[in-house]
């Protein structure tokens, strides 16, 4: 599954480029303040998208749980401890999930 590249997000990490986007209509969950996740794939190749799950709500969450922003910081900091955990950004197949959220 490829991300949107319309709203995605442009961040390069270690000289390669990837594109990052937080969905603007939360799912069932996210309306539930549960948590907010958002995506990552390499910017000009087809492979494993990184899922990152937060502990943070999404912002249109109906219960007015207070949500963070998602910072290109956060984004950069996601991406390094999936590598460091295994994703492989180039090599096509399921999504890789990060839960950032479990601690």
């Amino acid at each position: 599954m490829a991300l949107l590249r319309k709203g995605s997000r442009r961040i390069v990490v270690d000289d390669t480029a990837y594109r990052w986007i937080v969905r603007r209509k939360p799912t069932y969950a996210q309306e539930g303040g549960f948590f907010l996740s958002y995506g990552v794939e390499l910017e000009d190749a087809r492979g494993a998208v990184l899922v990152v799950r937060t502990e943070h709500a999404h912002p249109l969450n109906y219960l007015g749980v207070p949500s963070k922003a998602v910072l290109p910081s956060d984004v950069e900091r996601a991406i390094r401890q999936a590598l460091a955990r295994g994703w492989e950004p180039e090599t096509p197949g399921a999504q890789f999930q990060l839960d950032l959220a479990a601690g």
